[in-house]
């Protein structure tokens, strides 16, 4: 089961009794509605999801999306459809649904609530209880005869973990204190919970230009007696930090009383177990590689995961499907090969593995693995795929690394199509977030898949085009990840564009002359950085809804409003502005594309609303594409067509390839 797209329409598509089914359900109007939460009920006859909102927001993101002009937008809402073929019911406005063990209920949240609904939609949405602050994380459980439901209230600076007990209609507070208490899961036998503890905010300010610690630690819970146990703690320096790659500390409550997290101690995002009674963690995953999309089994016996790890030597710019069995303690690289493979998933009492697949050439489908012969197969190649698509056309990229100025090695992709010879204008991609990581084939993120077809369309017209991997990003170790000075706090990422550059003007087959630069939201910033300090060198750039100004962020104004400030504030501001792109427009000459939708939900419109006024001032020559009602991530298909469109337009006429 995923979400693919028909007719540029995100729909669910399903597999059963063999065969590859498109038609789960119809939506056939591209209307920008993306579906998240997609889950099977434990019994197998039912598909849930929640259809609208964009889930990857940094703030309101369960606002109606309208990116397709709508006259009433869409509200965010949760929906259910028979696995075996039926109509799609929408059960209520809300998020966040959790399937209750009978299969028969739908949890989900609303407004900041707790709600149910019957999963078959037999009748309305009804409110379970109401508590202060905004409820998340809500998982069921079966203990003896009573279901219960885990849940975090979420008041600011604390937060609490609740049990309601669905049997009796009653609420219970498990261990509750000044500290922000997240992430619960519960015991296979539903008795006892692990959860999350940081310390809650507040406090004595902190230095804006060192990275603070952030200490964490691991408990668990009885139920029934509210006695809690400390299995592990974290002083949250270095790479004691408390991870933040995807899933964070992916907390799970194994069988055989395991307690299994990630963490970046060893200075990688790798897995490790503790016995729920205590004692040392055990690093399940060792190798210079990370781990993520972590998920466990059904029967709690494997971890199931993404790694940048195999038997090929670029492997570290991929992605493969990988296990470890916590029985054995065996860690298995189960999709070895040139191509990538992400998202893995255990099932059919693990003796399969469900993943997404993808190659330099094939854009991502879902494939399926048996774990006792090894048979894979593709899953709706030729529905998915037009045959138009021309696969054939599409260049394989090249790993290449180079030196950044203080020493730290750079990994990045060439595309370079063989059909075209003689000096090529080039072009420097640079990836957004900034944690994230270009691979040698299409992107698990449907942004950065968007952005591969991209170069894949640039190296057909004739460009080179060298996608960066620059130091914040992740997959290659935490030193690389949280540099120094990076960002707001100094800009010394920038330094890995500019030996993307100058790299670019030494090889043989590039006209130096003819080098531009482009991205989004972080590479957004780092295309404007790079014009601002280097136009000799980038002869044009596209900026899309890049950030321009450090110091509208929020941790610098944090404490506006209370007399005591952080003992760097001044310098922190200061550093922040300098490493802002608009600090000094005195050497910017380059022409530029700007390109932001006004319902941004990561980068403010305004940045480059700020942005374009300056240039306007300094008669610096740019040209605008301005989105309508789209927001950061492109929910309408033909706003992500017509803005990569646009940038290739843009660098043909000032490149001329």
């Amino acid at each position: 089961m995923g979400t693919g797209r028909k007719r540029d329409a995100q729909c669910v598509c399903s597999r059963r009794s063999g065969l590859y089914n498109s038609k789960t359900t119809s939506f056939s109007k591209n209307d920008g509605q993306e579906i998240t939460s997609l889950q099977f009920s434990p019994d197998g006859e039912w598909i849930v999801f929640v259809r609208g909102g964009d889930h990857g927001a940094n703030y309101d993101a369960l606002l109606p999306i309208n990116a397709s002009l709508d006259l009433q937008p869409s509200k965010v809402s949760i929906l259910s459809v028979p696995f075996a073929g039926g109509a799609t019911k929408v059960l209520s406005e809300g998020d966040g649904p959790a399937i209750s063990g009978d299969s028969k209920k739908v949890a989900f949240i609303k407004s900041g609530q707790a709600y149910w609904v019957p999963v078959n939609g037999s009748a309305a949405a009804q409110s379970l209880f109401t508590t202060r602050g905004n409820v998340s994380g809500l998982e069921w459980t079966t203990d003896g005869s009573e279901e219960k439901l885990l849940w975090v209230a979420n008041r600011g600076d604390h937060s609490l973990i609740g049990v309601y007990n669905y049997s009796k209609s009653s609420l219970q507070w498990i261990a509750p204190s000044f500290y922000r208490d997240q992430s619960p899961r519960w015991s296979t036998d539903g008795k006892k919970i692990v959860f999350i503890r940081r310390p809650g905010i507040g406090g004595e300010p902190d230095s804006l230009t060192v990275k603070p610690a952030t200490p964490w630690s691991i408990l668990t819970a009885n139920v029934a007696t509210g006695e809690t146990q400390t299995i592990y703690q974290s002083n949250g320096k270095g790479t004691a930090c408390f991870p933040n790659t995807h899933g964070g500390a992916n907390l799970h409550w194994a069988a055989n009383n395991q307690i299994v997290f990630l963490s970046y101690q060893d200075g990688w995002p790798h897995l490790y177990t503790i016995p729920a009674t205590g004692g040392k963690a055990e690093l399940l995953t060792p190798g210079s590689f990370m781990c993520e999309h972590v998920r466990m089994s059904a029967n709690k016996n494997i971890l199931s995961f993404s790694a940048n790890t195999g038997k090929e030597t670029t492997d570290i710019e991929r992605r493969h499907a990988a296990m470890v069995n916590l029985n054995t303690r065996t860690f298995t690289v189960l999709t070895p090969g040139t191509g990538a493979e992400w998202t893995p998933v255990i099932f059919n009492n693990e003796q399969s593995v469900a993943y997404l697949s993808a190659t330099a050439q094939r854009p991502p489908l879902p494939a399926i693995k048996s774990l006792s012969n090894g048979n894979s197969q593709l899953l709706g190649e030729k529905e998915l795929i037009a045959a138009s698509f021309p696969q054939q056309e599409l260049v394989t990229p090249e790993p290449i690394t180079f030196q950044s100025p203080d020493g730290l090695t750079i990994h990045a992709q060439l595309f370079r199509n063989n059909r075209f010879t003689g000096k090529r204008p080039a072009i420097v991609y640079v990836h957004g977030g900034p944690p994230r990581q270009m691979l040698l084939s299409w992107n698990y993120s449907d942004y950065y898949s968007n952005a591969y077809a991209s170069n894949q369309y640039l190296a057909n017209l004739g460009f080179v085009v060298l996608s960066v991997n620059y130091r914040l990003g992740i997959g290659y170790g935490y030193n690389f990840h949280q540099p120094k000075h990076g960002g707001a706090q100094g800009a010394s990422e920038y330094q890995d564009i500019q030996a993307a550059g100058k790299w670019l003007q030494q090889q043989n087959y590039i006209d130096a002359s003819r080098i531009g630069i482009y991205g989004g939201s972080y590479g957004g910033y780092l295309t404007a950085m790079a014009l601002t300090k280097d136009s000799k060198m980038f002869a044009a750039g596209v900026d899309i809804h890049g950030v321009h100004d450090w110091t509208t962020q929020a941790a610098l104004n944090a404490n506006n409003d209370k007399y005591e400030k952080a003992p760097d504030l001044a310098l922190a501001l200061q550093t922040a502005w300098k490493s802002s792109p608009v600090s000094d427009l005195s050497k910017w000459t380059s022409p530029v594309l700007i390109i932001h939708a006004d319902d941004d939900r990561n980068v403010r419109f305004n940045q480059s609303v700020d942005l374009i006024n300056r240039l306007t001032k300094r008669k610096i020559p740019f040209e605008t594409r301005m989105i309508v009602d789209d927001t950061h991530h492109w929910m309408n298909n033909e706003n992500a067509i017509s803005v990569y469109q646009a940038a290739a337009d843009y660098f043909v006429k000032k490149l001329k390839p």
